[in-house]
This record gives C-alpha cells, structure tokens and sequence, in this order.
C-alpha cells in the first residue's frame, strides 16, 4: 500500500534521511516532509489549514524527544487544533527510547495507531496497521 503523503517529524537528521531512504526503498509513500520539531509541523499544519483538505499528510512519524516542542506537545496542540480539520491523518510513534507507560498514553491519543521503535526497517513499514 503506498500513501500519497507523509509527515516526519524527528530533530535527528540522519534518522530523518534513513527514514526517507526507507520509505522510498519500500515504495510506501509519494511525497515525504520533514520537520525538525513539534513546532515546525504545528506551523506546517497552520498553514494547511488555508489550504484544500484533501492536500495534508495522511501519516505522521513522530519522535518524542525534541527541542522546542516535543512529541507530546505537538500531540496536545494538534488534537485540540488541527485534529477536528485534519480528521483522516493517522500517527505513529517513532521512538528510540519508550516505556510501556509512554506507549499506552501515546494510543489514547485518538490518531495514534501504533508505536515503533527506532530505526525504522521496511519490515515495520510493511506491518503497519494502514488498512481503512
């Protein structure tokens, strides 16, 4: 299955490059965009919001643990915000640290469809639950 657009966010540029090289490898989405922080996305999805709805990202792969604002912040500001308008964006955890406790507060988030740990492998990709 590929999707037409995704949404990095992750402060770590190498493991944003692998995971652009993975994505592509496996030939999972048309379009990859990247942001560096929590506010970086909110800021990209302020702008989308002055776009047509159908041209926003159908996944993001979010880190946790970023500067400026972080994985949990983003997901506060985006459910509250940008969730009701961007209703069909799905996200996933991508994560090299995570605690069992992190992981069942990150899929109480109603987007949150799983969480992964880093690095991401076309194995992962391919097992993703993306099915409608």
């Amino acid at each position: 299955m590929m999707i037409k657009r995704l949404l990095c966010v992750d402060d770590d540029k190498i493991t944003l490059t692998f995971i652009k090289l993975v994505v592509t490898k496996a030939s999972f989405a048309e379009e990859i965009f990247a942001k560096m922080n929590g506010k970086e996305a909110i800021d990209y999805y302020s702008e989308l919001s002055a776009t047509p709805i159908e041209d926003y990202p159908e996944l993001i792969f979010l880190d946790l643990n970023m500067p400026v604002m972080n994985g949990w912040e983003f997901l506060d500001e985006f459910t509250t915000n940008y969730y009701p308008k961007f209703n069909k964006t799905r996200i996933i955890i991508l994560s090299s640290s995570t605690t069992p406790s992190e992981k069942a507060k990150a899929l109480n988030y109603p987007m949150v469809i799983d969480f992964l740990s880093k690095p991401l492998t076309i194995h992962a990709l391919k097992a993703l639950p993306l099915g409608e």
